[in-house]
């Protein structure tokens, strides 16, 4: 396990794996890893011959008021967690070699950006598009792996990588839920145990929106509403949005048909979470 914590450093590297001929695969994170990233991490070393992690709180994915200073990190325990599933080296930068000083390019996505958490977090996306195109350009990665817990980023990531011609597959891998259902945040470690129980609310809403179009609904009206009633029932839930979006071009739809996004974003106490399901309908 080597960990490289500049770009210099791991240029270096990355010339030698590709003069050796290997691929390779390449997870982006934020660190204080959960069984979501090391899913990816097991899938990474699976289709490709050399596995590379970053572990990277990017200060430019939060807006003001939001937790970067007191975002989790660990990263002799990240460490440990990605070498037990095979990682063999990890990009951990400080700020100012990602951003240095007088840095004035930015990478923005319009439109996929404006909708669902674009609309609280305006520059949300803005920053994850503009350190994705950094890290890639950096890593120089075969295949890219993000979680579908990000539904709208993953959307987001494809269609940049696209338009801008980068040479670099985008996988999403599934949801991991804890074994109630909460999908696994490292934000979820901000939550008190009675926030954490009344979280369960979320995962029990799609789950009830999911049966109601297995048994024909097709009404994204009334689906929407089968989810805010149902999260009304914890009074500790704030919802932030409940949308049903075509899970292609991320746009309001009223009737199901095709690829569908459910998704949703709520506040419990200071903590804000997401969710989604994404569906097939005929």
């Amino acid at each position: 396990m080597q960990i490289c914590k500049t770009i210099a450093e791991l240029k270096k590297k990355i010339k030698e794996i590709k003069n050796e001929g290997k691929t390779v695969g390449f997870v982006p994170t934020m660190g204080y890893l959960h069984e979501g990233h090391l899913s990816l991490m097991r899938q990474a070393r699976k289709e490709n011959d050399f596995v590379i992690i970053s572990i990277f709180v990017n200060p430019t994915q939060f807006e003001p008021n939001e937790d970067l200073a007191t975002y989790p990190r660990d990263l002799q325990r990240d460490v440990e967690l990605a070498k037990s599933v095979g990682v063999e080296l990890i990009f951990a930068p400080e700020a100012e070699e990602i951003y240095p000083e007088n840095y004035k390019t930015i990478v923005e996505v319009i439109d996929l950006s404006q909708s669902l958490c674009g609309v609280t977090r305006p520059g949300h996306f803005k920053g994850v598009c503009t350190v994705v195109t950094k890290l890639f350009n950096i890593v120089q990665p075969d295949r890219a792996y993000f979680g579908q817990k990000d539904a709208q980023q993953v959307i987001i990531i494809r269609q940049m990588v696209k338009d801008l011609h980068i040479p670099v597959e985008v996988i999403a891998g599934p949801i991991v839920r804890e074994a109630d259902g909460l999908a696994m945040s490292s934000r979820n470690k901000y939550l008190k145990s009675e926030e954490r129980q009344a979280a369960l609310v979320l995962f029990k809403a799609l789950t009830i929106a999911r049966e109601a179009i297995q048994t024909g609904e097709r009404r994204a009206e009334l689906i929407e509403q089968i989810i805010i009633q149902m999260i009304a029932k914890e009074p500790s839930v704030i919802i932030d949005y409940v949308s049903v979006v075509s899970g292609v071009t991320l746009e309001k739809i009223s009737h199901l048909e095709g690829q569908v996004l459910i998704a949703l974003a709520v506040f419990i106490g200071k903590t804000r979470l997401i969710d989604n399901i994404m569906l097939e309908v005929a």
